[in-house]
C-alpha cells in the first residue's frame, strides 16, 4: 500500500474515533501532497513514497522551527501542541538511521577521496536521503572531518 493511500485511511480512522488533533494533522498534510503534485504537475499519477516521505520532512522542519520559537516565545502551550503534531507526522517516516551509521557512511567518503565539507555533505545527503535530519548529517559530518585533521 502507498503511503498516500496509508495515510488517507488512518484519516478516516481518525475521524471515527473522533480524534480531532490526528484529523487536523493528516488533513493538514494531504493538503501539503496535494499543493506539492500541482507544483511538480503530478496530479494525475500523484507523487513516490519518496516524493511524499520529503513532504513529511519538510512538515516536520516546520514543526521543530516552530516548537524552538514558541519555547524561546515561553509559549508552552502551543510548544505542545506541535510537538503533538510533530509525533504524528513522525509516525510515517522511514526508520531514522543512526548517528554512527552516518558516521561510518561519511569516513567512507572521506576514505574515498573526497575533502571539504560541501563535497562531503552532499555525498553522504545522497545516500542517506529520506533516513536521517539534515541537520544531524551536517553535525556529524563537520565532527568527522575535524577528527581527521
Amino acid at each position: 500500500m502507498s503511503l498516500k493511500l496509508t495515510i488517507q485511511d488512518q484519516l478516516k480512522t481518525s475521524l471515527k474515533t473522533k480524534d480531532a488533533t490526528r484529523v487536523l494533522v493528516l488533513r493538514m498534510l494531504i493538503s501539503a501532497i496535494k499543493n506539492e503534485e500541482i507544483a511538480q504537475v503530478k496530479r494525475e499519477e500523484g507523487l513516490s513514497d519518496e516524493e511524499i516521505t520529503a513532504v513529511i520532512a519538510r512538515q516536520i522542519k516546520q514543526r521543530k522551527d516552530s516548537i524552538e520559537q514558541f519555547i524561546k516565545g515561553e509559549r508552552m502551550d502551543l510548544a505542545e501542541k506541535e510537538q503533538k503534531e510533530l509525533s504524528i507526522l513522525q509516525t510515517f517516516m522511514p526508520e531514522q538511521m543512526s548517528d554512527e551509521k552516518i558516521r561510518s557512511i561519511a569516513r567512507e567518503i572521506i576514505a574515498g577521496g573526497k575533502s571539504g565539507f560541501g563535497a562531503v555533505m552532499s555525498a553522504v545527503m545522497q545516500q542517506v536521503k529520506g533516513k536521517t535530519d539534515g541537520g544531524v548529517v551536517k553535525k556529524i559530518v563537520e565532527e568527522t572531518l575535524t577528527s581527521q585533521d
